[in-house]
């Protein structure tokens, strides 16, 4: 009798754990959903919309109704198709800066952080490098990119090109700051014992560890780059018109906005927080998430 109780235990003491688990998969899951949706607009959304975002196809201002879903702006484009044809715009910049930024930013980090200690012209230009990131970011970024927009023109090569620069010493002190901290480690002099030359010991070593903060934060860079499009498109520096983007999308309608009729600048306003928020959930979730693994 005492060994069939236990036996019969034994399942109901495994199952909260188990529910747990089951639980905090399914919360996981429901913080990807809107970011899958936005990816998935994104892919396929061009094709869905069902007016040409770049050209007038009702009277101006109209109110939200069965044909347009979501009005039409003071011009007499559709916001619907704009502000799911802008998502691609969007999300498209900001995937490539953060990855341009990233990637230049640990190589920047990388080479500072290694060097910095060093005699000689290579260890004073790294310390001016080092100097340098401090002073980029002591100047707002929106200066930084209106000066830059003002000599290279508008586009979307130039928006990407503008904002890696912007953004990329962000990552670069990450990695440094690390790189400095790695450096130090014992299982480094180790290595050199053991016969690895400098450049085995950072490609095997310092660059796995050092890196993994500005793998980290590429979440955030993706949100800056997405808020920063939407700024320069608001002040009028952005993408040229009529190109459906949020930003100037957002321009466009303050003017409706002010009389009440918040559908042309409200869409976009929406839809660039939703994208915002969704990748800074998933990139917090992911990080902690790496950070218990740990």
């Amino acid at each position: 009798m005492v060994a069939l109780a236990q036996k019969n235990s034994v399942p109901d003491a495994h199952m909260p754990a188990s529910t747990g688990r089951r639980r905090v998969s399914i919360g996981t899951i429901l913080l990807f959903i809107p970011l899958a949706a936005i990816l998935l607009i994104t892919l396929i959304g061009p094709w869905i919309v069902p007016f040409d975002p770049t050209k007038v196809v009702g009277a101006p201002s109209l109110s939200p109704d069965s044909e347009f879903l979501l009005g039409t702006d003071s011009n007499g484009l559709d916001v619907f198709s704009r502000t799911i044809a802008g998502a691609r715009i969007d999300v498209t910049i900001a995937l490539a800066v953060t990855i341009a930024a990233t990637m230049a930013g640990i190589l920047i980090g990388l080479t500072i952080g290694m060097n910095e200690a060093g005699r000689g012209l290579g260890g004073f230009l790294a310390r001016g490098a080092a100097r340098f990131l401090d002073l980029l970011e002591a100047v707002p970024t929106v200066i930084v990119a209106l000066v830059v927009v003002s000599f290279f023109g508008t586009s979307s090569i130039t928006m990407i090109f503008t904002l890696s620069i912007i953004l990329a010493p962000i990552q670069a002190r990450l990695v440094r700051t690390e790189v400095l901290r790695v450096r130090g480690d014992a299982y480094l002099d180790a290595a050199r014992q053991a016969g690895l030359s400098e450049t085995q010991l950072v490609f095997r070593h310092v660059l796995p560890n050092s890196s993994v903060p500005a793998l980290q934060n590429a979440s955030v860079v993706f949100g800056m780059t997405i808020i920063l499009t939407a700024a320069l498109g608001f002040l009028g520096v952005g993408l040229p018109p009529p190109t459906p983007e949020w930003g100037s999308m957002i321009t466009r309608g303050a003017g409706d906005a002010a009389i009440g009729k918040l559908w042309s600048a409200g869409a976009p306003a929406f839809a660039l927080c939703l994208t915002v928020a969704s990748v800074a959930v998933v990139g917090r979730r992911l990080t902690s998430g790496t950070r218990r693994s740990h």
